[in-house]
């Protein structure tokens, strides 16, 4: 259908925006969510009122379209009651993904686009949750208080500069849950964890490797996203305790996601622009984060506790309370080691494994791949088994 006049094209993306607000709300209402009809007012003006920036710019009316069938989908499929019967009893996996920067949506020949792309895959296809509760090294809270953000919809932050202009332009489908993010501030308040509820978007750390895990056209999630922030502070006990506090989600459908990179030197990263040879650190450094998380040497096949007990690796059997600690005893030393601070500069970018290995409980974890580039690693790893 070929739009001649500015007007007509007005008129066709007016209509879609109504489109997007009413299937907002039908989204909303299948997710059991509370949202008032002046929040729905709200979604619609924003959208309404870039009409007129939007028309003429390329690929406008599939944009909007793709947001009105993504709407739907949702709607569809995106039904969660806590603590219901329609929850199952299976425990759902736990990841820790390296998001890079947000160049990586557009580097679709890097293995790293392909390894998000394959574990986004098996959580729709395999895993099938309910609900995502994410974390993201790019949201800290307050020193002794967590940030949960309880927001129905849900803008994208551009957290990122010196991108060229289209990147602030990216749009990645989503839609929060009131009633999950209420359950996590309860759920952190009796585990003796202050937490506060916000209304925020999604940071990149989230939405750049979620569009490559969960591919809007190809594989969409179609289920709630709660991102949760970390603390304000860089304690691995408090990251710890902060993803045991949410691990029991994990029994009612809910998969718990973490983003950030297993080595993140930003500071070096001109040194080796051009250049993917990985420094001494970053090789370095990314065995310590496996050896810290899995409990063996990359020569050894299986792991013990103290009683002698061995675990063989890949195996889904439990993890005892004395390896458990034993892992958080690990990853606490990986902080103190010589290369810590070359490899991270801040630790914001490592700490999410610490929420992760928390929400893990007894649950193994592995690297489930890596790749060191430069100043950087891409190691991802994941607690636990796919039932």
């Amino acid at each position: 259908m070929r739009v001649r006049t500015f007007g007509a094209q007005l008129t066709i993306i007016s209509v879609l925006a109504v489109a997007v607000a009413v299937l907002s709300w039908l989204a909303a209402r299948a997710l059991n969510i509370s949202v008032s009809s002046a929040k729905v007012q709200s979604q619609l003006g924003r959208v309404l009122g870039g009409v007129a920036e939007r028309v003429g710019r390329s690929g406008a009316l599939s944009s909007l379209s793709s947001r009105v069938v993504t709407g739907e989908a949702i709607a569809r499929n995106s039904r969660i009651t806590l603590n219901g019967s329609d929850m199952g009893g299976t425990r759902t996996p736990v990841y820790f993904l390296s998001h890079g920067g947000p160049n990586v949506i557009y580097q679709t020949d890097h293995p790293a686009y392909g390894k998000l792309g394959e574990i986004g895959k098996e959580i729709t296809s395999k895993v099938q949750p309910k609900a995502v509760v994410v974390f993201s090294a790019h949201w800290q809270g307050e020193p002794d208080t967590v940030l949960v953000n309880t927001a129905e919809m849900t803008d994208l932050i551009y957290d990122f500069y010196g991108f060229p202009a289209h990147y602030y332009d990216e749009k990645f489908p989503n839609v929060g849950s009131k009633s999950l993010a209420e359950n996590i501030l309860n759920r952190l308040r009796d585990a003796g964890i202050r937490a506060r509820g916000v209304t925020r978007g999604l940071d990149h750390g989230v939405w750049a490797s979620f569009k490559c895990a969960f591919n809007p056209q190809k594989n969409p999630l179609n289920v709630p996203i709660v991102q949760v922030s970390l603390f304000g502070s860089e304690d691995p006990a408090s990251h710890v305790a902060l993803g045991r506090a949410v691990s029991a989600l994990r029994e009612e459908g809910v998969v718990v996601i973490v983003s950030g990179m297993a080595v993140h030197n930003l500071r070096d990263l001109r040194l080796t622009w051009g250049d993917p040879t990985p420094l001494p650190y970053t090789s370095s450094f990314d065995e310590a984060v496996r050896e810290a998380v899995e409990g063996r040497k990359a020569s050894e096949k299986s792991l013990k506790h103290a009683s002698g007990q061995e675990v063989t690796e890949g195996s889904t059997e439990m993890m005892t309370d004395e390896m458990v600690t034993a892992r958080e005893d690990r990853m606490k030393r990986l902080l103190r080691r010589t290369d810590a601070r070359q490899a991270h500069p801040t630790f914001d970018h490592l700490l999410p494994l610490y929420v992760g290995a928390g929400a893990a409980g007894h649950d193994q974890g592995k690297r489930v791949w890596t790749l060191t580039e430069g100043s950087m690693s891409w190691g991802m790893y994941k607690f636990g088994e796919v039932a």
